[in-house]
Parts: C-alpha cells; structure tokens; sequence
C-alpha cells in the first residue's frame, strides 16, 4: 500500500510539509509506504480546456510539466493527501493547476482516482482554510474518492516556517487523520 502526498506551497519544507510529514509519519508507523512531492520552484500550469487527454486517453496531459509526474503517481498510489497553504482564502495557484488538470486527465481515462483514499491539510495564518479545505475535498469527491477526516478540519495554523508546531490541537489533528487514514486503508485495500 503506498500513499502519495503533494505539498502545493511555493515554500519547500514550509509549514504544509511539516503538517503532511506529521500525517505521514503516523501513516509509515501503520507500515504504509509514502512520498512526498513538492511543487515549490516546479511551475504547474493551468489547464487550457484543450482536451487533448480526452483524444489521446494515455493518462498524461498534453502539457508537459510537473503535472504529468503527480498525476502518474497519484494514479499509482492508493491515498492522497493534497497539502496546500492558504493563499486568498484558497489553496495556491499550482494546487489548484494540479487539480484541474488531474480531474480532467483522470476523468478522460476512464476515472483513475475513483476509490482511492483522500486526505486534504492545509496550513494557514488566519483564515480562509475552511475554503481551501473544501476546494481539495471537492476534488476528491469529484473523482469519486474516498474522502478521510479527523478530530477536527484538518488544518493547523501559522505564518512563519515552523509556527504551526506550536498548534497543538492542529498537529493532533494531523496525527489522528494519519492514524484515520491508515485505518480505511487497511479496511478498503487496494481499490481496484
């Protein structure tokens, strides 16, 4: 069983890894094997609506960036986790490519994320992470995934790069949505 994460933050090893890596850490502890993929100095690009996957249904996206690489792996992998800071009360411009672009490509052949297990987290300093939140999820059940949750949304807050480990009740959220996830993982089993 492998979960993949992708951490959509233009900074590398910021407060959305800390908070991804504290799920994974639960999630490799369960004997689950991960990567993370971050986005940071990797530009995604929105999609065009070209529909070139549609005519081609080889699982890529006819733009070739960092984008075909997460939606291979997340076709692969049996959970994701999509990690995103708030930006404009809203996951960041690349996330938010990546999902448009995933949806799109995965939909064309044939719903290759359909069952899989998903997982949002999210950082933020003040608010609009409930929004962001929604935007991931809303992802997941559009590819009809199976959406894992918590003791609380999972999110935890801070600006500055490592503040969020000062959230206590974030962090805890973190560790229970691994230990949740690693539990309907073993339950659901591959989804195939």
């Amino acid at each position: 069983m492998k979960v993949l994460a992708i951490n959509g933050s233009a900074r590398k090893d910021g407060n959305t890894a800390i908070l991804i890596e504290k799920v994974l850490a639960e999630l490799r502890r369960e004997g689950i094997e991960t990567e993370l993929i971050q986005l940071a100095g990797k530009p995604v690009r929105g999609c065009t609506a070209c529909y070139g996957c549609y005519r081609n249904k080889d699982n890529r996206c006819v733009i070739d960036d960092q984008a075909n690489q997460c939606i291979q792996k997340m076709i692969a992998a049996d959970g994701i986790i999509l990690g995103s800071p708030v930006y404009v009360a809203d996951v960041s411009s690349e996330m938010k490519a990546l999902m448009d672009r995933a949806c799109l490509v995965t939909r064309a052949n044939g719903g290759t994320l359909r069952r899989k297990v998903g997982a949002a987290v999210i950082a933020v300093r003040r608010g609009g992470a409930v929004h962001a939140f929604d935007t991931i999820n809303h992802f997941f059940t559009i590819s009809e995934m199976v959406v894992v949750g918590s003791c609380y949304w999972n999110f935890a807050f801070g600006r500055e790069i490592g503040e969020v480990e000062k959230d206590e009740e974030g962090l805890r959220t973190m560790t229970v949505l691994g230990q949740n996830m690693a539990w309907l993982l073993k339950k659901v089993g591959s989804p195939d």
